[in-house]
């Protein structure tokens, strides 16, 4: 990194900044609450081995995403560019390591994460409506070519949708919440049960990081958000202290509202809670408040899924980057990126790979995350401090928190699961010869 020259000037491209601060929010808060809320509360306390550790586990969780988020904030403030993580490692770190986590984003992880949500979202709907696989995938294609379809007309479609989305899928967890605790049940605090595996307290706290997952997203969308150096840090740091809020307190309502061994049991214990509290329309409450869920999910999955192609592009750091980096004349927006996420994700659908891969890259993405949450002490040395600029609060033990906490999970990962991990390492690496052939082609 010796005499490398860091350029922090503002993407050129003509990107329209329709992205409200509201609109930037619901981002943040309807990618980290998806469809998890709702099935995680038995997993973690099955870990944790008691409600009140369990809750304690939640918490924990929170402030370590909330460490990390705080960091990247201040990257993000200094760099506010469209392309969040894959533009702030090529900045930082070199161009080789944005380009490696721009490459396992734009080809495989965000459009098997689209694919993954359109086919939950079809297996949701087979509630009320009961289908079979090859209707299950149809379903999942056409909901995502609406998303697809409205993204690509405005991104103010797409922030209407993710903002509409947020709130309704707060309705069924707001009911819960708000009927949970302050109701006379309170069958979960009655004592251990019997069925707990008492896995670890850590092994709590690293089921509730993967709950957490999803606010860095927004960062994709800095060139299209008004005023990103402010807005980011801001809607950053408030979206994830309510979703720790909301976290807490939901696991505390269905703690009140289901036994024990109930919780630890069950498949769908925001769908149980929501039925000892309401009766038999409980489940169908819950159901479709996951349905809501997941399409918010789904909708900012693929709305900022498409800007990391469409920054690589600008680089010519990707395959056909003059298609993909270019902006629809009349509407504004990256619809070639778009495109290409969504036809991608297609082909995830109907292979039905989309879980295999997701799960083969996530200690590859924590790598990245990891190195992006520590890229806030390389910033402060080669950048100068603006009068005004977001600053990370409690520096450096905010970051060193965060920093901490990515190794906890790539640690566990490893552990658990080496072979996986090694694999992740080996699809990242395949992009390697691309780089080169591509940064050959620029000299």
């Amino acid at each position: 990194m010796t005499g490398r020259t860091f350029n922090f000037t503002m993407n050129t491209k003509p990107l329209t900044k329709t992205v409200t601060f509201i609109e930037a929010l619901a981002i943040v808060v309807g990618m980290i609450i998806g469809s998890g809320i709702f099935l995680k509360p038995g997993i973690v306390l099955n870990h944790a081995g008691t409600p009140w550790m369990s809750i304690l586990a939640w918490g924990i969780g929170g402030i370590i995403t909330l460490a990390s988020a705080l960091s990247v904030a201040e990257i993000a403030a200094a760099i506010p560019k469209s392309g969040g993580l894959y533009t702030y490692l090529g900045e930082l770190y070199g161009g080789v390591f944005g380009y490696l986590l721009g490459w396992v984003q734009a080809v495989i992880s965000y459009p098997a994460s689209v694919a993954a949500l359109a086919i939950a979202f079809a297996t949701y709907s087979g509630y009320f409506l009961p289908l079979n696989q090859w209707q299950q995938k149809l379903l999942a294609v056409s909901i995502l070519a609406f998303i697809l379809l409205m993204n690509v007309i405005a991104t103010k479609f797409g922030g209407i949708i993710q903002t509409v989305a947020t709130v309704g899928k707060l309705i069924p967890v707001a009911g819960i919440v708000g009927v949970g605790l302050f109701s006379d049940l309170a069958p979960g605090f009655g004592g251990i049960g019997a069925t707990a595996t008492g896995a670890g307290f850590g092994a709590a706290v690293l089921g509730t990081l993967w709950a957490y997952d999803g606010w860095i997203s927004v960062t994709n969308m800095a060139g299209e958000i008004k005023d990103p150096a402010k807005t980011l840090p801001k809607v950053i740091s408030l979206g994830v202290m309510f979703v720790i809020a909301v976290y807490v307190l939901f696991n505390i309502a269905i703690f009140k509202a289901l036994p024990y061994d109930q919780i630890i049991s069950s498949q769908t214990p925001g769908a149980d809670a929501a039925e000892a509290l309401f009766g038999s329309g409980g489940g169908a409450f819950i159901t479709a408040g996951i349905i809501v869920s997941v399409l918010g999910a789904l909708n900012g999955y693929l709305m900022t899924a498409a800007r990391v192609p469409q920054a690589m592009g600008e680089k010519n750091q990707i395959p056909f980057s003059r298609v993909l980096r270019s902006i629809h004349p009349k509407f504004q927006t990256p619809a070639n990126a778009l495109i290409f996420q969504s036809v991608l994700a297609v082909i995830y659908i109907f292979s039905g790979t989309f879980n295999t891969l997701t799960d083969l890259l996530v200690f590859v993405l924590w790598i990245f995350f990891t190195m992006g949450v520590f890229g806030v002490f390389i910033l402060r040395k080669k950048l100068p401090q603006e009068k005004g600029r977001y600053r990370v609060p409690l520096y450096p033990v905010t970051p060193i928190l965060g920093v901490a906490g990515g190794i906890y999970i790539l640690a566990s990962t490893i552990v658990s699961d080496p072979l996986r991990s090694l694999v992740g390492i080996g699809i990242t690496l395949a992009g390697l010869p691309v780089y080169y052939v591509l940064s050959r082609k620029n000299r």
